[in-house]
């Protein structure tokens, strides 16, 4: 396994190298092209948090998003890792109070918001936190929607369960996105209880880059086609519903001005779908998928390397490089 990576992004005190990252990068266009890799890009590995669009997108194609009358706000944060503050949480509660969903019925956990001016105001005010400030929160309240638009809301099957009809059916949209079977995709549980996917980076790679060519009719039927559009534009339009104030996903997307899909995941995993004609006049629809090996504690390398990966590539200009330096590709790290 470990020789399926490389080392990829070196941290250094003065002159002298401290540490070094290694990673696997895939880069794939929408005809299923390999374009560029470093390392293995058929590591196999979990993409946690970067699976949230593609887990939305069956809600979404059966026509979720009418049923419920939902904003492109709202959608966001059904793809969303937030990081809990109040607006976040707000838009969580408007949804759930306008479908008829507690806050009891999410089974993501609890823990404190990633956003620290939050959890300062939080404490300052004795409040604890509860299952909506979960960064998933927006996933699992999508998926209990999900539950009563196809009328699979049980008593004796929670819908976290692998073999409920709702988590099936997502399985299998994201199989045929990433066009790779079903029954060969590795399953686990994620830090929030939902089930998730392994699978090697190549294909996530290339799920991302469908995800963002929805405009160039690969994507079949064509109410798949409308809800991957519907998901890439709310996320793009509202990108500190997915993430959150300096938030990588957030960071990028907004510099990326409609054309850059990111979702990121725990364990230094990292997706990111570029939009046709972004490596050129007649280029297709790009996706990247990005892993670091030891799971990147700091939270920092993926967001280097990625920016590495998009500079070399040539889909980010100096202007918009530069407005994001502070995350990479080289950072300063100070006491």
């Amino acid at each position: 396994m470990t020789s399926n990576y490389l080392p990829v992004f070196e941290l250094t005190r003065g002159k002298t190298i401290e540490s070094v990252h290694h990673g696997c990068v895939a880069v794939v266009d929408v005809q299923g092209n390999l374009l560029a890799w470093y390392g293995d890009p058929d590591t196999v590995t979990f993409l946690r948090s970067s699976a949230k669009p593609f887990q939305a997108l069956p809600f979404v194609e059966r026509g979720g998003v009418e049923a419920y009358n939902l904003s492109q706000k709202e959608l966001a944060i059904l793809c969303a890792s937030h990081s809990g503050t109040d607006d976040h949480v707000a838009t969580v509660r408007g949804i759930q109070a306008r479908v008829g969903i507690s806050e009891a019925e999410l089974l993501c956990g609890v823990h404190d918001p990633g956003d620290q001016p939050t959890l300062e105001a939080m404490r300052e005010r004795k409040e604890k936190p509860t299952p909506v400030r979960h960064n998933c929160s927006g996933k699992h309240t999508g998926m209990l929607m999900f539950t009563r638009l196809s009328g699979t809301a049980t008593k004796d099957q929670d819908y976290i369960d692998p073999q409920h009809p709702i988590q099936k059916v997502i399985l299998q949209t994201f199989a045929e996105m990433c066009a790779f079977p079903a029954a060969e995709i590795g399953m686990g549980t994620d830090g929030c209880s939902a089930p998730n996917f392994a699978l090697p980076l190549r294909y996530a790679a290339f799920g991302f880059a469908r995800l963002c060519d929805q405009l160039a009719g690969r994507v079949k039927p064509p109410e798949r086609a409308a809800a991957c559009q519907a998901i890439t534009s709310a996320m793009t339009s509202h990108p500190v519903m997915v993430g959150g104030p300096g938030r990588f996903d957030t960071r990028l997307m907004e510099v990326g001005q409609g054309r850059i899909v990111a979702k990121g995941g725990a364990e230094g995993y990292q997706g990111v779908g570029l939009a046709p004609g972004m490596l050129g006049p007649d280029a297709p629809a790009v996706g990247i998928a990005l892993k670091i090996a030891d799971g990147d504690a700091r939270g920092k390398v993926r967001s280097a390397v990625m920016l590495e990966v998009l500079r070399q590539l040539g889909a980010l200009t100096q202007e918009q490089m530069d407005a994001i330096a502070d995350m990479g590709p080289d950072y300063p790290i100070y006491n």
